[in-house]
């Protein structure tokens, strides 16, 4: 690969770091608490040894809010990324005048 004047750069259209960062944590973290929404639902549902059932509630309840959290986290990356995007052409539209 050539590193001529002719080489242009792509800017990336991730996120920084951090941003991603704290989405992954985001993502656990509702996963967790949707776990031990779950588990408790399912453990007011049964009466005895629910073990099956309690453990079925927990997958059940991390899936639902690490999914939702999951969609609302990538859909406000993207709109970090188009909000920088407008305030860059702003900014450059008020240089050139």
């Amino acid at each position: 690969m050539s590193s001529g004047p002719d080489q242009t750069v792509v800017p990336s259209a991730l996120p920084s770091g951090r941003a991603r960062a704290l989405a992954v944590l985001a993502v656990l973290l509702s996963g967790a608490c949707g776990a031990l929404i779950g588990y408790a639902f399912a453990d007011l549902q049964c009466t005895g040894n629910c073990t099956t059932w309690k453990g079925i509630g927990m997958v059940i309840g991390a899936l639902i809010a690490a999914g939702g959290v999951a969609v609302v986290a990538v859909l406000t990356l993207r709109a970090m990324d188009e909000w920088q995007d407008t305030a860059k052409r702003q900014r450059d539209s008020l240089d050139r005048t």
